[in-house]
C-alpha cells in the first residue's frame, strides 16, 4: 500500500495537540513548567523524524532543525519548549510538502546531478571505457526510478521490480518497460564484468535512451 504522506502529518500533528494538551506543571523545579510526558515526546519525535527523513531528506532544512531542536537549548529550558519548536518544524516541512516545493527542489537538485553523471558516462563512452560508460548510465537509470517511485507512492526494490511496478501503475507503457529492461541487461553485464555480452552501439544506445528517460521522468 502507498503511504499517505500528507495524512501522517495530520496524524502527527494530532498527537502534538494531545501531548500539549496534556501538559503539567512540574513545581518541583525552581524553573517550573509546562512539561509534558517525555515518554510520549519520545514516541512523537521518532515518527516525525522517520516522516521528514522520507519525505524531505535527511540533508534538508527540516530534518536538520527538527534534529537541531531535539533536546533543551539552555538551562531551565522545559521538554515543552522542545515540542513547540519540533512542531513548527513539522508545520514548515508539512507547507513545502503540500505545496510540492520539496519535489521541485529536489528535481531541480537531481536534474543537475544527472546531467553531469550522463556527460561523465558520454565522455567515459567516447574514451572506449565502455564498462564504466555503462555502470555510469545505469545508476543514473536506477536513480531515476527510485525517485519515480517516491513520487508515486511505490516501494524502493531492485531496478527490475521498480521498473515492473511503475508500469503496472500506469506511469508508462509496457514499450518503455521492455526498453528499461534492456538497458538494465546491459548494465547488469557491464557491471559483472562480461564485456562479451553487449556491444560498443549498445552501450551508445544507453546512454542516449537513459537521457531521454531523464527527460521524461522530469515531464510526468
Amino acid at each position: 500500500m502507498a503511504p499517505n504522506f500528507g495524512q501522517r502529518f495530520d496524524d502527527l500533528l494530532r498527537q502534538a495537540d494531545e501531548i500539549f494538551a496534556a501538559r503539567t506543571q512540574n513545581r518541583s523545579s525552581k524553573f517550573g513548567g509546562p512539561y509534558v510526558d517525555q515518554t510520549q515526546l519520545i514516541n512523537w519525535q521518532v515518527k516525525v523524524r522517520n516522516l521528514i527523513l522520507m519525505v524531505c531528506g535527511g540533508d534538508s532544512q527540516h530534518f536538520l532543525a527538527f534534529e537541531k531542536h531535539e533536546t533543551p537549548m539552555f538551562v531551565g529550558d522545559s521538554n515543552y519548549n522542545v515540542l513547540l519548536r519540533q512542531n513548527a518544524v513539522l508545520l514548515a516541512a508539512k507547507d513545502d510538502y503540500e505545496g510540492g516545493y520539496l519535489s521541485k527542489l529536489r528535481d531541480l537538485i537531481a536534474a543537475e546531478v544527472f546531467g553531469s553523471e550522463i556527460s561523465q558516462a558520454q565522455e567515459l563512452f567516447h574514451a572506449n571505457y565502455l564498462s564504466a560508460a555503462a555502470v555510469v548510465a545505469g545508476v543514473v537509470l536506477e536513480t531515476s526510478l527510485r525517485r519515480l517511485c517516491q513520487d508515486n507512492g511505490l516501494a524502493i526494490g531492485n531496478l527490475d521490480k521498480m521498473n515492473a511496478d511503475l508500469a503496472k501503475a500506469g506511469i508508462y507503457n509496457s514499450l518503455v518497460q521492455k526498453r528499461l529492461t534492456a538497458l538494465a541487461a546491459v548494465r547488469n553485464s557491464a557491471a559483472h564484468g562480461k564485456p562479451e555480452e553487449f556491444r560498443k552501439d549498445d552501450v551508445s544506445a544507453m546512454i542516449r535512451d537513459v537521457e531521454r528517460f531523464v527527460a521524461f521522468k522530469d515531464a510526468v
